[in-house]
């Protein structure tokens, strides 16, 4: 007897037409690629997923949570490789309710046309998504550890100087530990 395993997710409503994809070509490479089966009701943000392949189940629902954590479909399916995660940090364990303080810290992230971002995408060589109350990292989980610790020292209040300094050591000690295991 086959088992049938099932996931609901909730997905906002202005990305549901990214993860189907032009002529549904997303939709379609994500059940194939995760062997599931994708229902989605694009008026509620509201995706089903089902399938026998609880491993297979488990991809197709964290690159969704990835795309509709703001990321391009194409990163997100970096996830079918079995070394790669996905990690988010909620903003308001940061910021509290208050709706000023949501923006100066995504402002902190994101820096001046988006360099502070992409400078730790680049030393942690990850992929981030800033995207509503979340800001949303994908890479090894090497990588993505130190992606998500220098974003939540940037959240609360590092320098942006000390948080790159870090990420610069951390990435030579991880050059150096590749090398050496050669």
């Amino acid at each position: 007897m086959k088992m049938e395993f099932s996931y609901e997710l909730k997905v906002p409503r202005n990305r549901i037409a990214v993860i189907i994809g032009k002529d549904g070509v997303i939709k379609k490479e994500l059940e194939e690629s995760t062997n599931t089966k994708l229902n989605i009701d694009s008026k509620e943000g509201d995706v089903f997923v089902s399938g026998e392949d609880a491993l297979g189940l488990y991809t197709a629902r964290e690159i969704i949570k990835a795309i509709g954590r703001g990321f391009n479909p194409e990163i997100a399916k970096q996830l079918l490789k079995s070394d790669y995660v996905f990690e988010v940090v909620d903003l308001s364990e940061f910021a509290g309710k208050s709706k000023e303080a949501m923006i100066r810290l995504k402002g902190r992230v994101i820096g001046k046309e988006g360099k502070s971002r992409r400078l730790i995408e680049e030393l942690a060589e990850c992929s981030i998504s800033v995207f509503g109350k979340t800001i949303s990292i994908i890479g090894t989980p090497e990588s993505a550890y130190s992606a998500k610790h220098a974003v939540e020292a940037l959240l609360r209040g590092s320098t942006h100087a000390n948080v790159y300094k870090w990420l610069e050591k951390r990435r030579r000690e991880t050059k150096r530990k590749a090398i050496m295991e050669l």
